[in-house]
């Protein structure tokens, strides 16, 4: 694109109501928030257990900031390693029951490290087609093929498992699909992955700290014995309320990325404050079980009080809620409707869902109350029927 095409482009942005725009928070992310100096109850994070402000938390960063001070100065293999991000991996390996981990920046640039680092253009990569963007970015730049199944149809999954002749294999896909809040059916796709000597790949981006009797995310519903095939990754800026994640596996594997994930081996590390904070989260996590047992009560109470609108919530039972809508200016028409009543929930469009597929992506959260979703679904009748 020139830079004369740039204007045209937008403008035609603005006729398809796809163009998205920044706010700006101050103050800090919690159920009410201050955005573009208005006060609204939100329903827009991905802040799943209410602990992006809590006080642990911010106690521990500023203890080790006041000890080590903010940045880590350097990549991880040259002096940028510290104790405190050393001693997290070997936490959040044992949270998750995998001999080993491995912190990156974030969620994306752990996929973009990972696929690269496992295949080439002698390998396959097979991803449902609801998977988050970062994991299709991932298997374009391994240069391996990349083959896309129907969401959830294992039985297509395994007509082109069985039908490759790829030198390495690779199922990637979410655990809990963040735009849609189902899960992923993972004792299948672990079966398969065994049935046909692949490699399984799961981002559980937003079910790490949600599903699980502690939190341990989703490789506690597999109940099994670590795989050397299992790939695991999980992101620390949602349910965990810092930032960042990590890749789970074999000490083999983790040692391979050590030394071939290029998204690690050529980026400065994190600031270490951020791993006291994300050790403080795990103990936060893995003690308040009501937090997760609050979501469920929150989640029933949407599902009964949303009932009879003429927007179906597609089946979920995470705190990922979608409300779908359709069109796109339909979308926007009620999250205009419920920002003017104070509450701020995202019409998500496409690309981001297919087209004619917009919906209402409702974020629950352990930090709100009964009422808050009461209030939600009182306001999105009187805008049904208004």
């Amino acid at each position: 694109m020139t830079p004369d095409q740039l204007q045209p482009a937008l403008a035609a942005l603005d006729a398809q109501s796809l163009r998205r725009v920044r706010r700006v928070l101050d103050g800090p992310q919690g159920v009410r928030v201050a955005l573009d100096g208005k006060s609204y109850l939100s329903f827009s994070s991905n802040d799943y257990l209410g602990l992006a402000n809590h006080p642990a938390l911010a106690e521990a960063a500023r203890q080790a900031g006041v000890s080590i001070g903010v940045g880590a100065g350097a990549a991880h293999l040259l002096t940028g390693h510290h104790r405190l991000h050393h001693t997290l991996e070997t936490e959040l390996a044992a949270f998750v029951g995998l001999p080993a981990a491995l912190l990156f920046s974030t969620g994306y640039m752990a996929s973009l490290g990972v696929l690269p680092a496992l295949l080439d253009r002698h390998g396959e990569v097979f991803e449902d087609k609801l998977n988050h963007a970062s994991l299709v970015d991932a298997a374009v730049l391994s240069r391996a093929k990349l083959t896309r199944y129907p969401h959830a149809d294992m039985a297509m999954l395994e007509q082109r498992l069985a039908s490759s002749s790829a030198k390495v294999k690779l199922i990637a896909s979410d655990t809990v699909f963040s735009m849609d809040g189902d899960l992923a059916p993972l004792a299948e796709l672990l079966a398969l992955a065994r049935r046909h000597d692949a490699w399984l790949y799961l981002d559980d981006a937003h079910g790490f700290g949600v599903l699980g009797e502690r939190g341990q995310g989703a490789l506690a519903l597999l109940n099994g014995e670590p795989d050397a095939r299992l790939i695991y990754l999980a992101t620390l800026g949602k349910a965990a309320g810092v930032a960042g994640a990590f890749v789970g596996g074999s000490v083999e594997l983790i040692e391979w990325l050590v030394n071939r994930a290029r998204t690690y081996i050529f980026t400065t590390a994190q600031p270490p404050l951020l791993a006291a904070a994300v050790s403080a989260s795990l103990r936060v996590i893995a003690a308040d079980g009501w937090r997760r047992a609050h979501l469920a009560a929150l989640i029933g109470r949407l599902k009964s009080g949303l009932a009879g609108l003429p927007w179906p919530l597609l089946a979920s039972d995470t705190p990922i809620q979608p409300l779908m809508i359709g069109g796109n200016s339909e979308a926007l028409r009620l999250a205009e409707g419920l920002r003017a009543r104070g509450i701020l929930l995202p019409a998500i469009r496409p690309p981001t869902v297919p087209a004619g597929e917009a919906r209402l992506r409702i974020s629950l959260s352990a930090a709100h109350s009964l009422d808050d979703v009461e209030t939600l679904a009182a306001a999105l009748h009187e805008l049904a029927h208004g």
